[in-house]
C-alpha cells in the first residue's frame, strides 16, 4: 500500500462523557464507511471541562473509552487513532492523557501517553496547568501501519517540541499524528505554522484532528487538517464538527526527502552535547 485514505475528525466535546464518545464514534463510523483506511480523532475526545470531572472520567485502556472504536475498526477493517482520553494511572488525581492506535482487528497496536503537558500562562489568553491533573508519559512511540507506513504518535502541546518529531522521524515515522484541543488564542497564530513546520522539517505527512468550540473558559481553535511532506495543507476542516479526508501518498515522503535531504545532512557530531557559544 503506497497510499492510505485518511480521515481526520473535528469534534466539539463537552462534559457528557457518554454523549461525547457516541458522537465521536458516529463520526468515526461515517469516515470508515466512506472508505477511510485510517481514521484519526482528536485529543480529549471523551471529555472537556473542569479538572475534577476529567479525573473522574479516567478509565483503564483498553476499556469503555476505546472499545466503541475497536468495534468500528473490526467492522470496517480500518485503523483508528483514538486521539486521547483519560487513562487511569497509579495516581488517581493525575490520570494519563493517552492516545491509542487500534488495528483493523480492533486490537491495540500502540499506546502513547502525552509527554509534554500544557503548563502555560498566555497574556490575554489561556492559563492552564495540565500537570496538575495529568501524569506525563515517558516513552516515544511509533507504530507500523500495514507494513507500508510508520505512524509517529504525539498529542497537542507536543507540537511545540520539534526534537520529539525528529526523534520519531529517526525511528522511521512517515506520518506524524497530532490529535489536539489547541486553544483558540494560540491556535490562530501558531497552529498551522507549527503543523507545516513539523511536516517540512521531517519530510513527513502530518495528520491533525482537532477539537473546536467547547465549554466556556478555553475555547478550542479547530481547523483540523492534513499536511503533506512539502508542507502543503491538502485538507482542512471548517469551523464546525465534521470530517476531512485525503489520500496520504507515501511516495511523496521519499520525494520530499530526496529533494531536500535535511535528515541526511544533519550534523549531530557538530552540535550534540556541545556548549552554546554566544556571540560577543
Amino acid at each position: 500500500m503506497t497510499s492510505i485514505r485518511t480521515a481526520v475528525v473535528q469534534l466539539d466535546a463537552d462534559t457528557d462523557v457518554a454523549a461525547n464518545i457516541a458522537r465521536a464514534a458516529d463520526l468515526a463510523e461515517r469516515a470508515a464507511a466512506d472508505g477511510a483506511q485510517l481514521v484519526a480523532l482528536p485529543e480529549y475526545l471523551h471529555y472537556r471541562g473542569g479538572d475534577d470531572g476529567f479525573r473522574a472520567s479516567a478509565r483503564p485502556v483498553p476499556g469503555p473509552h476505546t472499545e466503541p472504536f475497536a468495534e468500528i475498526a473490526r467492522r470496517h477493517g480500518c485503523w483508528i487513532l483514538a486521539g486521547s482520553t483519560a487513562e487511569t494511572s497509579p495516581d488517581p488525581d493525575r490520570p494519563y492523557n493517552t492516545s491509542v492506535l487500534l488495528d483493523p482487528a480492533g486490537a491495540i497496536a500502540a499506546r502513547y501517553r502525552k509527554i509534554h503537558l500544557f503548563d502555560v500562562s498566555v497574556d490575554d489568553g489561556p492559563v492552564d496547568t495540565e500537570s496538575a491533573r495529568v501524569t506525563a508519559g515517558e516513552a516515544v512511540v511509533t507504530a507500523e501501519i500495514d507494513d507500508s507506513a510508520t505512524l509517529g504518535m504525539t498529542v497537542c502541546y507536543d507540537l511545540r517540541f520539534p526534537e520529539l518529531y525528529r526523534a520519531l522521524t529517526l525511528r522511521g515515522a512517515t506520518i506524524l499524528a497530532v490529535p489536539s484541543a489547541f486553544t483558540e488564542r494560540t491556535g490562530r497564530d501558531h497552529w498551522e505554522v507549527l503543523l507545516r513546520a513539523r511536516a517540512i522539517e521531517n519530510g513527513a505527512w502530518v495528520i491533525a484532528p482537532a477539537q473546536v468550540g467547547g465549554p466556556p473558559g478555553i475555547p478550542a481553535y479547530g481547523h483540523a487538517m492534513i499536511v503533506d511532506p512539502w508542507g502543503i495543507v491538502v485538507a482542512q476542516a471548517s469551523d464546525g464538527v465534521g470530517i476531512v479526508s485525503a489520500d496520504v501518498d507515501l511516495d511523496r515522503v521519499a520525494a520530499a526527502r530526496r529533494q531536500i535531504p535535511a535528515l541526511a545532512n544533519r550534523r549531530p557530531d557538530a552540535y550534540a552535547g556541545q556548549p552554546v557559544v554566544q556571540s560577543p
